[in-house]
């Protein structure tokens, strides 16, 4: 990573956009500066980044078509004025990128999308087909049927899971602040801007304070918070003022924010997940040509499998053995141990007939897959 880091060379680059930029206090979403973001989006496209935008907004967009005035909502309020908002926003985002012939899909994620791992290989399998399909997904919290996350209103966490999930190399907070000062500079005058954030260190943490008042319920606890989830996924933050129109493309030229450095590469933190954060439940033992596929970079498939070990569900982490039965690897399987045994030995393009459904051609795609050399 670069000492100084700026958002030319991202390649897979996560926006995160606050209510209050994005929906004024009546509800009405602000549209010139949707298609300044939309413009944004599409200099970084044509520079060669991926852009994932993850939009809160959907409660606030919402609450005035229900007629639920600016009280404190209760819960199932706040859920019916999500599920409205929701098509508001949907619509505005595709009115704006379509513009530059960029094509919107709408994904609702929650946390448990992003933790529990067999949704999350859902999710992330999702997401990459999208990006690699070329559409711009814009994920927002499924606040319909979330609890606990619309309480703490916290898309920002959200945000960094996804750039986490998505081995996304930069994330960006876009906020009603400029990034990070050494106390609230709303309260404190002598508040100083900090441009840069080698780790966040309990002192850190403690010059945020909580959030003020007003349309966004996130702050900049929530804040360091995503912050602490990014970098430790190799991935680089900042928090920077989305206020003005074209905030981004202003980041982009060296505009003020806060950076936060990330000490190692998204794919290199993620490896070191699967290789020792996980407990195995279960093993694969490969043939010799399978074991020299994965030793030259391949995903693992089925027909270089020869026996099946454990009672492990799709997305649990697997041992990986040679015929000797040495470890070579682990990975998260794609399939169940009691359909693993199914399809064993067999061609990929046989999975369908065998199972009844389409499922995916590997049983660990090269990505979920750590050789660990134990030979």
């Amino acid at each position: 990573m670069s000492e100084t880091p700026t958002l030319a060379g991202s390649r897979r680059l996560v926006i995160k956009i606050g209510s209050a930029l994005l929906v004024e206090g009546e509800g009405r979403i602000r549209q010139d500066w949707l298609e300044a973001l939309a413009d944004d989006v599409a200099a970084l496209r044509r520079g060669g980044s991926e852009v994932i935008l993850v939009s809160s907004g959907a409660i606030a967009a919402g609450r005035p078509v229900l007629g639920l005035a600016a009280r404190v909502l209760k819960l199932e309020e706040k859920q019916a004025a999500a599920a409205t908002g929701q098509i508001r926003l949907a619509h505005a985002y595709q009115a704006a990128l379509a513009r530059h012939d960029l094509t919107v899909a709408q994904v609702l994620l929650t946390l448990e999308d992003t933790e529990e791992r067999r949704r999350h290989l859902n999710a992330r399998a999702t997401l990459a087909t999208l990006l690699k399909l070329g559409a711009v997904p814009v994920i927002n919290e499924n606040d319909t049927v979330a609890t606990s996350e619309i309480r703490f209103g916290d898309n920002d966490r959200l945000a960094a899971r996804v750039a986490a999930m998505l081995e996304a190399d930069t994330l960006v907070l876009l906020s009603d602040i400029d990034g990070l000062y050494t106390a609230n500079p709303k309260l404190d005058p002598a508040a100083r801007h900090l441009p840069l954030v080698r780790r966040i260190t309990p002192e850190i943490e403690a010059m945020a304070g909580a959030a003020l008042p007003g349309v966004s319920t996130g702050g900049m606890v929530t804040k360091l918070a995503a912050g602490k989830i990014a970098v430790a996924a190799g991935c680089r933050m900042a928090i920077a003022d989305g206020r003005r129109p074209g905030a981004v493309g202003q980041l982009s030229a060296g505009g003020r924010c806060t950076w936060f450095l990330a000490e190692i590469e998204p794919r290199t933190a993620r490896k070191r997940w699967i290789a020792g954060g996980l407990k195995p439940r279960g093993a694969l033992t490969l043939d010799a040509g399978a074991v020299k596929a994965l030793l030259g970079g391949k995903s693992l498939l089925p027909a270089g499998v020869t026996a099946v070990e454990g009672g492990f569900e799709r997305g649990d982490l697997v041992r990986v053995l040679d015929p000797g039965g040495a470890e070579v690897a682990r990975g998260l399987s794609a399939y169940g141990a009691e359909d693993a045994g199914r399809i064993k030995g067999r061609k990929s393009k046989e999975i369908e007939t065998i199972l009844g459904w389409r499922g995916r051609e590997e049983l660990i795609h090269r990505d979920d897959l750590v050789l660990t050399g134990e030979r």
